[in-house]
């Protein structure tokens, strides 16, 4: 008897009358925005945890900045590798039982790093954080692909995007908290370790499937739908019975990667547009922490709060430039690129601002937080505007892949450059050069984005039309 797969997809089930179909459309439509945002947003609480420590680390451990720089590079090529990866595969399974165990095996493994003090097995450890952290967001865009349609893509999608900040942020001041509660680094992991075993329960009884799987229509049709029962008209009457019998096929390994990713040429200009971003996304949520307490005197607690600033500025911008690129007719990339200036303007003034002016090198974080993350959302939602709703795993964790490399590259080479310019000309100076490689890196980002400064949604949908459906 052949083995079942626990993570195949649910299969479609016999489709409920119109009436019914139409009540419950919005609420499970909420229940998979709900859910996804919420469980999301936990993935980052036992993932944005190290940075507020890592000094913290260092201190009881005696790892200097190349060693966590290698805990911070390690986590975030494998997380790149395991979104790609997780991708793929999520594409082909059901997000409800995927999420979930994701989830669950994220805990145990800050749990555990929580438990260590080998630097060997820290590697390790967050290393496999890193990988199994990649099955959060391949899922999450599935879900939201399935439930969600082309034309409110920009702004469903931004909104449920701000879960990661919601996450990223409370993950600052839950580890800062944690440790000052508790006492040791260690319950910088312990607690958000606890509650991501908690919101992987939540994710497995609340989140679904396709709508095929509860007995309603394809999403396409959600619209023909509400307007037949508006009519009053049934769906004997109103629809042919092609649609009522139309079933989704899942795409293969081989079209999801060939026919919808790797052939497509603004995947691979995003890809590398998204390296970039990363770099100056990451730099401060990597680093600011450990920047802010060496060269600007803060605390452990601003420290944290640091983190909360930066991700809690990017909620109301990512919300509004998604609304505005669905208004603009799907100009993503013109957005993008211009939100990439003020990024480098707010570097610039971090860099020349003295000791003891926290609160504008904190409002400079803030503009950081607000202009980059609808930077990396829009990449991500005009890479879906290219593919298929059965590719949207793919797509993501290809161009999640480069953004992680590029974290890791930032993770691995700012540790190296501290570590040597540090015991050669200051403190101070050796922050300044990591600032200026973020400069260069920021103003790279805003060149490849500017190459789809035309790219409007016709054209992406036009490029996907271009590849078999």
């Amino acid at each position: 008897m052949p083995i079942r797969n626990p993570f195949a997809p649910s299969p479609p089930v016999e489709r409920l009358p119109d009436k019914e179909a139409a009540r419950l459309y919005p609420r499970f439509r909420w229940s998979v925005m709900e859910s996804t945002f919420i469980g999301y947003g936990t993935f980052y609480l036992v993932r944005n945890n190290l940075s507020v420590v890592s000094k913290d680390m260092s201190g009881a451990l005696h790892y200097d900045h190349a060693m966590i720089g290698n805990i911070l590079a390690i986590s975030a090529i494998s997380y790149g590798i395991g979104k790609f990866v997780m991708g793929t595969l999520s594409d082909r399974s059901n997000p409800r039982v995927f999420m979930a165990f994701g989830l669950l095996l994220t805990a145990i493994c800050n749990l555990a790093f929580g438990s260590a003090a080998s630097y060997s097995m820290h590697l390790m450890l967050w290393s496999l954080n890193g990988f199994i952290q990649g099955m959060g967001w391949p899922p999450c865009g599935r879900s939201m692909g399935h439930w969600f349609t082309k034309e409110e893509r920009g702004l469903m999608f931004s909104i449920w995007n701000t879960s990661h900040n919601v996450g990223g942020g409370i993950a600052g001041m839950l580890a800062a908290w944690a440790v000052l509660h508790f006492g040791g680094w260690q319950y910088a992991f312990v607690a958000p370790g606890i509650l991501a075993g908690i919101g992987s329960i939540y994710l497995f009884f609340r989140l679904s499937d396709t709508p095929q799987s509860v007995g309603l229509p394809p999403i396409e049709e959600y619209n023909a739908l509400k307007q037949r029962v508006a009519g009053e008209a049934s769906s004997e009457d109103s629809s042919s019975e092609g649609e009522k019998q139309r079933i989704e096929q899942e795409l293969s390994f081989k079209e999801i990667l060939f026919d919808y990713v790797l052939t497509n040429k603004y995947v691979w200009i995003l890809a590398f547009a998204n390296f970039f971003a990363y770099i100056a996304r990451y730099s401060m949520l990597d680093w600011g922490p450990m920047y802010l307490r060496e060269v600007k005197e803060a605390t452990l607690a601003s420290g944290g709060l640091a983190i909360f600033v930066l991700e809690f500025g990017g909620i109301p911008s990512t919300i509004a430039f998604g609304w505005l690129s669905d208004k603009w007719d799907g100009r993503r990339g013109m957005i993008a690129a211009l939100c990439m200036m003020p990024i480098i303007g707010a570097f610039l003034v971090m860099v020349m601002t003295p000791p003891g002016y926290l609160w504008l090198d904190m409002a400079m974080l803030a503009s950081i937080g607000f202009f980059i993350y609808p930077v990396i959302n829009l990449i991500v939602i005009l890479a879906l505007d290219l593919t298929s709703k059965k590719a949207i795993g793919a797509a993501a964790g290809f161009i999640g892949l480069f953004g992680y490399i590029g974290r890791t590259v930032q993770a691995k080479g700012f540790g190296a450059v501290l570590k040597h310019q540090q015991a050669t000309v200051g403190v101070k100076e050796a922050w300044t050069s990591v600032i200026t490689l973020i400069l260069i890196s920021a103003f790279i980002a805003l060149i490849l984005l500017g190459i789809t400064w035309r790219l409007r949604a016709k054209e992406a949908k036009a490029v996907a039309a271009e590849n078999p459906a």
